[in-house]
């Protein structure tokens, strides 16, 4: 009797430490782009659709982008064809282009769509050809010398980047209280679809919303300093000052330029977080600490 007491009372505690954050965020949108281990552990993904649920249930507008690069890769491989990288984007020839659309914006979004159902959430999967959604641009490469030195420009094929949001139909849905889980394709002036980054199409919703918060799964805890701690709040000068000296690098360096963007463009804060935290959302949104490394305009290392 004592041993249920006690966790009925550690959950009352859990409860009223939330309440002030879910006051905080109630009718405003947050943005939380979905990937990495998160998306493949079945009980991470449960957890996950759980929580976009209560944040629904709660008063607050989730907003899901997602990825897909594994599930790419994997059903790629098993047709036969080979993955080419190429500064760590794949490269989308035509045929590549149809697996990318298949997965992400059927097998991987469906997917997702359904485990937010059966949490007792109302999600649609939208891509962004969906009430042309998101409009792209082909992305181009610098150019560079091969071993002899000559110069040339690789073709990434149609990997595209944002050339605007048209986040209409996105309103709408949130309007009428259901769940946008959104697939980063995009499609072009051209009429093209192009494979385009989860994590920039995120920040460029977020940006389009006017979003409080985006949140960025990662497979890392977020940002550490050169003594390998976790930071916890950075403002934008500071993340500067962590890409000048080298402290932010390699892949780190676009989900920062993301975040930052997204900062810059209007957003209220965006976070870092390790998705292999179960439960990591409702560990950023609703404790004081957080468990990841949020990005503001207010100068704050800690």
């Amino acid at each position: 009797m004592a041993n249920e007491r006690d966790i009925a009372m550690q959950t009352a505690r859990v409860l009223a430490e939330a309440l002030p954050y879910i006051r905080r965020f109630t009718g405003k949108t947050v943005v939380v782009k979905y990937g990495g281990n998160a998306m493949t552990d079945a009980h991470l993904k449960a957890g996950f659709a759980r929580d976009v649920v209560l944040m629904k249930h709660v008063g607050i507008n989730p907003v899901v982008v997602h990825g897909g690069g594994p599930q790419i890769g994997q059903l790629l491989e098993r047709l036969g064809k080979q993955s080419r990288f190429i500064d760590g984007l794949r490269v989308t020839d035509s045929e590549t282009m149809d697996v990318v659309e298949m997965v992400l914006g059927g097998l991987v979004n469906k997917e997702i769509v359904n485990l937010l159902n059966r949490q007792g959430g109302r999600a649609v999967g939208l891509t962004g050809k969906d009430g042309d959604l998101i409009r792209a641009r082909k992305l181009q490469a610098s150019a560079r010398a091969d071993a002899d030195g000559a110069q040339y420009v690789p073709d990434y094929g149609q990997v595209g980047e944002v050339s605007s949001i048209d986040a209409s139909i996105v309103n709408m849905l949130v309007q009428d209280r259901f769940i946008p889980v959104i697939a980063p394709i995009g499609v072009g002036e051209d009429g093209l679809s192009y494979n385009i980054n989860a994590d920039l199409v995120a920040g460029k919703v977020a940006e389009t919303l006017r979003a409080e918060k985006l949140v960025l799964l990662t497979n890392t805890a977020g940002i550490l300093d050169r003594s390998g701690s976790l930071v916890r709040s950075l403002g934008v000068r500071e993340v500067d000052a962590f890409i000048a000296d080298g402290t932010i690098s390699g892949g780190m360096l676009p989900k920062v330029r993301c975040a930052l963007d997204a900062v810059h463009g209007g957003v209220g804060s965006a976070t870092i977080l390790d998705g292999r935290v179960e439960h990591a959302v409702l560990l950023e949104m609703f404790t004081e600490t957080g468990i990841g490394t949020m990005i503001t305009r207010k100068q704050s290392i800690g």
